[in-house]
């Protein structure tokens, strides 16, 4: 770095990544400062400059010092030890400043030598204070996360119908009926320990999550023109209960409130998304799946006359970006979690590609990180914008099922249209079970599935034993 370049970053003046020091005695001070930026994405200090963005440099004797200073800072005064990089930059006749480059730490979270956890707070730092922020902290390098923090719910919390359908379908197993047996079972597939559920336990299968949970719910409302008003809105709804309910719930919530298209086919021809369906799944098993559990808040669907927002806690985690993610870049946030929704519980179609697919399907989407607010949002224009079209049937991930089609006009009869909603409430349910919960032989529903199958409706993934279905 020569003296202009030295002066073009003086210029940006200070904030998250840049500080500036006229001097430094203090190895404590100079250490709390060097575990700031290692906790977040590494800086500069710029010693020598002064806060008003002079340059009055550091005197031959001074450099000496301080680069004693920094050396004993970074490997005595901190835990973990760091290895920060200098560069003397002449301002003038004998006198430096000294640009000291602190890394992105890779042995977060960091620690001074009193056991303060300091982060950035723009220009500024501060102390971790907060259990719920130190909880994020540790999330954020894989040491915790949210879905596996043990809550106040036993394994008789668990809604052991949904729980049976999942080991079927799964594991080709019964649920054993002993407390004993049913609580070794959940420990085993990392959902409860000592007896009590783990998040993703009581969010995945719990009978009644929200009594031990109150905040981890889904909050919809419909209103009028393009604007939230704490007054007028024309429909709303609270979906509670486990992960799949509140998705189902959110599905037909839309269903309900979106503006409808004419179909082509005549008056008994059913109307169509104004948005393609899967855009509003991709979106919302992306929320449920990825969202900051640790933040104690709901997930928020707004509909307005000119688009859909869903409103997400959390901002991105690490460094990922908009971009990064519309590029196929994830983060796993809640392991647990996701490694079920992968097993049929939400409709997955694969890691990392739900923002992609949305996107491909409907480009007229926007997405907002807001790190002041700690939300997510994805915004969903109701006006299609120009996109690219093909007549190429579009690519699915490797190793994808054909995608289906319906025709428009296709009839459904209401046993069918029980059949769907019941299947994307449980996606690997069996056809024993299907027939028990809808009073009807096996025949009769494997022969609707296999009708739905050829329209298009439903499509089978993974092997007979171990798959789950999928609707249109």
């Amino acid at each position: 770095m020569n003296h202009e370049e030295l002066k073009r970053l003086v210029a940006l003046g200070e904030d998250s990544g840049r500080q500036f020091k006229a001097d430094i005695r203090n190895p404590d001070s100079l250490a709390s400062d060097l575990v700031a930026f290692s906790n977040g994405a590494g800086g500069f200090v710029l010693i020598g400059v002064a806060d008003d963005g002079s340059l009055p440099g550091l005197g031959s004797e001074d450099v000496h010092r301080v680069n004693q200073l920094i050396a004993n800072a970074a490997t005595q005064h901190m835990r973990s030890p760091i290895s920060p990089s200098t560069e003397n930059v002449a301002v003038g006749e004998g006198r430096v400043v000294i640009v000291l480059t602190v890394p992105d730490g890779l042995d977060r979270p960091y620690f001074d030598r009193q056991g303060v956890i300091w982060v950035k707070a723009g220009s500024d730092k501060r102390r971790i204070q907060s259990k719920e922020e130190l909880r994020r902290l540790f999330q954020s390098v894989d040491l915790l996360h949210a879905d596996e923090v043990p809550t106040k719910a036993d394994v008789a919390a668990i809604d052991r119908l949904r729980f049976r359908d999942f080991v079927r379908a799964n594991y080709n197993q019964e649920l054993p009926e002993a407390a004993g047996e049913l609580s070794k079972l959940l420990g085993n597939l990392n959902l409860a320990e000592d007896g009590k559920l783990n998040l993703a336990g009581l969010l995945l299968f719990g009978e009644s999550p929200q009594r031990f949970k109150p905040a981890f719910t889904l909050k919809a409302v419909h209103y009028p023109g393009i604007d939230i008003s704490a007054a007028d809105y024309l429909d709303s709804e609270d979906f509670e209960g486990p992960l799949s309910s509140m998705f189902e719930g959110a599905m037909a919530f839309l269903r309900r409130v979106l503006p409808k298209q004419a179909a082509k086919g005549g008056v008994n021809a059913q109307a169509r998304w104004p948005v393609p369906q899967i855009v509003f799944e991709e979106l919302l098993v992306n929320a449920l799946t990825h969202r900051d559990y640790f933040v104690e808040a709901p997930i928020r669907l707004f509909v307005f006359d000119n688009r859909v927002e869903l409103v997400s806690p959390g901002s991105l985690p690490n460094h990922l970006t908009v971009e990064k993610i519309q590029a196929g870049v994830s983060v796993i946030r809640n392991p647990i979690i996701a490694s079920f929704v992968a097993k049929g519980l939400l409709p997955y179609r694969g890691l990392g590609t739900g923002v992609r697919r949305a996107v491909s399907e409907w480009a007229a989407i926007e997405f907002k990180d807001d790190r002041d607010a700690c939300t997510f949002t994805a915004m969903v224009s109701l006006t299609k914008v120009h996109q690219e079209t093909t007549n190429a049937p579009k690519k699915g991930p490797i190793g994808a099922a054909k995608s289906w089609n319906a025709p428009e006009n296709a009839p459904i009869n209401q046993l069918q249209v029980q059949l769907m909603h019941l299947i994307a409430g449980v996606p690997a349910i069996s056809y024993d079970d299907m027939a028990e919960k809808l009073g009807k032989d096996r025949t009769t529903i494997m022969r609707n599935v296999q009708k739905l199958k050829r329209l298009g409706y439903l499509r089978r993934t993974g092997t007979k034993r171990a798959g789950h279905w999928e609707v249109s």
